[in-house]
């Protein structure tokens, strides 16, 4: 019998058939008893909702027993997650079983272990605790959580090691008897957070969506009507009833700014404080958080390059976030391949240049797509203005009067969507590199997307029936990392094949030859 493991110590990694009788024999850990405290705060917490239905029902049949009944059965449910929740690291496993009402057993490989990631919220670290994520890479659906392996929570000062541990690798040439392990390298700081870059929060839609969130938070609760009956209400009612409504109107406009902007700044400074990127040669380290802390690690060898995100408010301010293209992490999940938030752009582009070790990425000239491009952008931009306009047109045709305003706001969209279109064609291009495909695009949200060609893995060339008409098609670039798919939009339909051979020599010759098609498709 093999002597029992301490909690949060992971043995070295090792293969084969001893290694696993091993492992079999070893006993199954609890999680950190402190966990007794905070699983039934957070269940208390999460099902708020319950507990308040509860205390409306007791109130109105007299019998307040309900209360502390509710909060009895979350306290026991808390408990028993504890208790019902156990664990074990071998040298070939890392298991979990978990689960009250269905129990579930989940078994990862070391070998397959690609991230550690570590959190803790405020609560987990006033009782010096850490929420420990393992991950293999695989790409896993929104809708199931099956594939989640997280340890809630063990002793924060076991982290260190234990993610030490699970991340280091063996070697190709060790033995089952003396097994060689690859220790984690020197490790390099490559991007770390300002204070100053608080100045880019109010450049996001963040604020605004919190606003929205706290609105219909009041109207869910009923406290939004009891707001409104309220005296401060009532009189700035009566105010902007006799300063007017154009005032009213723009002093309104001024306070949602004002109170977006605080809640951006907010937000920022909590989910980014503190944040720093590090690089040790094999994997990328980000660790962020003022009150809840996150530690994401990112495996280099499934690196397949960046994404320079530039939303207009932002870039009018000078500022760009980065992501990572990774191979098994879905960029809807955009805070697990996040590498910098909003900051300078000058920052961001030498963090990207750092990352994927190439300065040339930010500065390469972007080929533009041509007139037929840039003519499909100026008819889409002007669409609203255009129907609009007929609308306005068919009232007067039935004899019915349109004002000045409505004729102002079709004036309004024609520029607007002429500015638009300018913006997004000027946006608009791609560039090949050695190795790299650069594609760009969009206005109101302009990405610049660095894709590494060994990370792809398939070809689409597709036009549209007006693209046709156009003589432009879309390139897709197939690839198991970030969206899935990267695409060079609206590019001269006789270019499309081409650009797939630059890119990846051998997979596009095939195809040079044909005349436009609807779509094809080829596989690397």
């Amino acid at each position: 019998m093999s002597a029992t493991p301490q909690p949060g110590v992971a043995p070295p990694i090792a293969q084969g058939e001893a290694a696993i009788a091993a492992e079999q024999e070893q006993p199954w850990l609890r999680l950190d008893k402190r966990m007794l405290l905070v699983h039934p705060v957070t269940e208390i917490v999460r099902l708020l909702p319950v507990l308040l239905l509860s205390v409306v029902i007791g109130s109105q049949s007299g019998n307040y027993a309900w209360v502390p009944a509710t909060v009895a059965v979350l306290f026991v449910y808390g408990v028993s997650r504890w208790v019902m929740t156990s664990y074990r690291i071998g040298p070939v496993h890392v298991q979990l079983r978990e689960g009250l009402f269905r129990r579930r057993l989940l078994s990862i490989p070391r070998n397959r272990i690609r991230s550690v990631d570590v959190k803790a919220g405020v609560l987990h670290r006033m009782l010096g605790l850490s929420i420990v994520r393992i991950g293999t890479g695989q790409r896993v659906g929104s809708s199931s959580d099956s594939a989640t392996f997280e340890l809630n929570a063990l002793s924060t000062s076991l982290v260190p090691d234990l993610r030490a541990a699970l991340l280091a690798r063996q070697s190709v040439s060790a033995t089952a008897e003396e097994p060689e392990v690859i220790r984690e390298p020197v490790v390099k700081e490559i991007g770390h957070w300002k204070p100053s870059w608080v100045r880019y929060a109010p450049f996001s839609v963040t604020g605004v969506v919190t606003v929205v969130a706290i609105v219909g938070l009041a109207f869910q609760y009923g406290i939004a009507g009891n707001i409104a009956r309220s005296p401060t209400i009532a009189e700035g009612i009566e105010s902007a009833e006799r300063a007017g409504i154009a005032l009213a109107v723009s002093v309104g406009i001024v306070l949602l700014v004002i109170a977006a902007s605080t809640l951006a700044c907010v937000r920022y400074l909590v989910n980014y404080g503190n944040m720093k990127l590090t690089d040790n040669g094999r994997t990328l380290h980000v660790s962020r958080g003022l009150l809840e802390t996150r530690q994401t690690t990112l495996d280099r060898q499934r690196l397949r390059g960046t994404t320079l995100v530039e939303p207009l408010l932002l870039r009018l301010a000078g500022g760009a976030r980065l992501d990572a293209i990774m191979t098994g992490v879905s960029a809807q999940k955009r805070e697990s391949s996040l590498l910098l938030p909003q900051a300078p752009r000058e920052e961001a582009e030498r963090v990207m240049a750092t990352v994927i070790g190439d300065d040339r990425q930010s500065a390469v000239p972007l080929t533009l797509h041509g007139p037929a491009a840039q003519r499909r952008r100026y008819f889409r931009g002007l669409v609203p203005a255009e129907i609009a306009l007929v609308a306005a047109v068919g009232v007067v045709v039935l004899g019915q009067p349109v004002y000045w305003p409505a004729w102002a706001a079709i004036v309004v969209l024609a520029v607007g969507g002429i500015a638009l279109a300018w913006d997004r064609y000027r946006g608009l291009g791609h560039a090949v590199l050695p190795g790299w495909l650069i594609t760009r695009s969009g206005s109101l949200a302009r990405a610049r997307h660095s894709l590494e060609s060994d990370g792809i893995i398939g070809w689409t060339v597709r036009q549209t029936f007006f693209q046709r008409r156009a003589g432009v098609a879309t390139v897709i670039a197939a690839t198991p990392a970030g969206t899935g798919k990267y695409e060079v939009i609206d590019l001269p339909a006789d270019q499309a094949w081409s650009l797939v051979e630059s890119v990846t020599p051998g997979g596009g010759d095939v195809w040079a030859h044909r005349g436009p098609t609807s779509q094809f498709s080829t596989r690397i």
